[in-house]
């Protein structure tokens, strides 16, 4: 039997999504813009990189052609053929988030509205902070409001640590964010607190609840560690992985994957520190892959690194350093292998603000020596492909382009 490898690039869109006006995020191009910048050398950075961006293996898959196909007015269409096949999706869940833009990979779109906090400051309600204060036995929290992880852990982190109160922060998305310092306050601490105002937070349908712990002693030397934890409201529906573990198939994720599903339908996990480390943990975990089976894999850096920092630069060496691995994962995967690499939403590093952006995200396929194009599809189509290749029953959203 076949196996089925899904790798998502966290935040790596392609612009071209017709509803992007819908949340102000007109003109948002992740790749585009990056390709843009390189050229132009706004993406130099001594040590780092310089010139161009380098993606040759990813453009043999069909990423700059996926980019022309959703704006054909803007980035026209590269003169050689993908060997691979290739299109691009485009999502149908209200928002633009981590869980929706991962879910309708899995074929389950968010149909129904999640809560999302205002702009303003303070973000959350009183009552909220109230309540949660009371259950936690908080002495207050800091921040409240939206903000970018590292931004206000640099303004915050020192009276966090004096005071032992956590920094709450918020975004576009509808999504809870507590950080904490490993060691004045606790990891175990951080978990059982994020943990908690999960529970609250839950009848509101907020999506997710991260703890995001740091290291270092003061605005300079600020870390996050790769500790991470995202307590995530579960999927509506049957997902691949139900689906796939429920026809007795193995399941395997590597990175923020077993969070973004609650770890329904996974059998087994892998996390690592950063997306190099993840790429060697995600090789490992696909020679383990037995026949038959499903690995879906994260690769983080690009979106919680770059993107909300806009980091044009270290974006763009990001993508270069993932590309030149692929040579490493062509030789993990069997001839029958089905691979697909897409991403769950956008965020451009050149857009203003630091939240994700609305955005079609690329669907690079290689399957034995198959090329063509797929054109512009549905993300829910993704999962379905993926069941109809290890032939079990399809999610109950999106068709198979196979």
């Amino acid at each position: 039997m076949m196996r089925a490898i899904v790798i998502v690039l966290d935040s790596v869109g392609i612009g071209g999504a017709t509803d992007a006006h819908k949340f102000g995020d007109t003109g948002a191009n992740t790749v585009g813009h990056i390709l843009e910048a390189c050229s132009q050398g706004r993406a130099d950075r001594t040590g780092l990189r310089q010139g161009p961006l380098v993606v040759p293996n990813l453009a043999k898959m069909g990423l700059l052609h996926a980019v022309s196909l959703v704006s054909p007015d803007i980035f026209p269409t590269p003169e050689f053929e993908p060997e691979a096949i290739w299109g691009a999706g485009h999502e149908i869940s209200g928002g633009k988030d981590t869980p929706s833009g991962h879910w309708e990979l899995c074929g389950v779109p968010v149909t129904e509205a999640w809560t999302h906090f205002p702009a303003t400051q303070p973000s959350f309600p009183p009552e909220l902070i109230c309540k949660i204060a009371d259950v936690c036995g908080l002495p207050g929290i800091l921040g409240d409001k939206h903000a970018s992880g590292m931004d206000v852990i640099s303004e915050f982190g020192i009276e966090h640590m004096r005071s032992g109160k956590p920094i709450c922060y918020t975004s576009a998305d509808s999504v809870f964010q507590i950080a904490a310092h490993e060691q004045a306050f606790g990891l175990t601490r951080l978990y059982d607190l994020c943990a908690k105002v999960f529970e609250i937070t839950a009848p509101m349908r907020v999506g997710r609840v991260i703890a995001r712990p740091f290291l270092g002693d003061s605005p300079a030397t600020f870390w996050r560690t790769a500790n991470r934890k995202d307590f995530t409201v579960e999927p509506p529906d049957a997902t691949i992985f139900d689906l796939a573990l429920a026809a007795g198939r193995s399941t395997s994720s590597v990175g923020k994957i077993g969070d973004i599903f609650s770890y329904r339908g996974i059998a087994r996990s892998a996390k690592a520190a950063d997306n190099m480390a993840m790429f060697d943990a995600m090789l490992k975990a696909i020679r383990e892959l037995p026949e038959g089976g499903y690995l879906m894999a994260n690769f983080v850096d690009f979106d919680s690194e770059f993107g909300h920092r806009r980091d044009v630069a270290g974006y763009a060496h990001a993508l270069e350093a993932f590309d030149r691995r692929l040579p490493e994962l062509s030789s993990a995967i069997a001839d029958d292998d089905l691979l697909i690499i897409t991403a769950d939403h956008g965020n451009d590093p050149t857009f203003s603000g630091s939240d994700h952006t609305r955005e079609c995200v690329p669907i690079l396929i290689h399957l034995s020596d198959r090329k063509g194009t797929i054109g512009a599809r549905r993300m829910a189509d993704v999962g379905a492909s993926v069941c109809d290749y290890l032939d079990i029953p399809l999610p109950a959203h999106g068709s198979s382009f196979l």
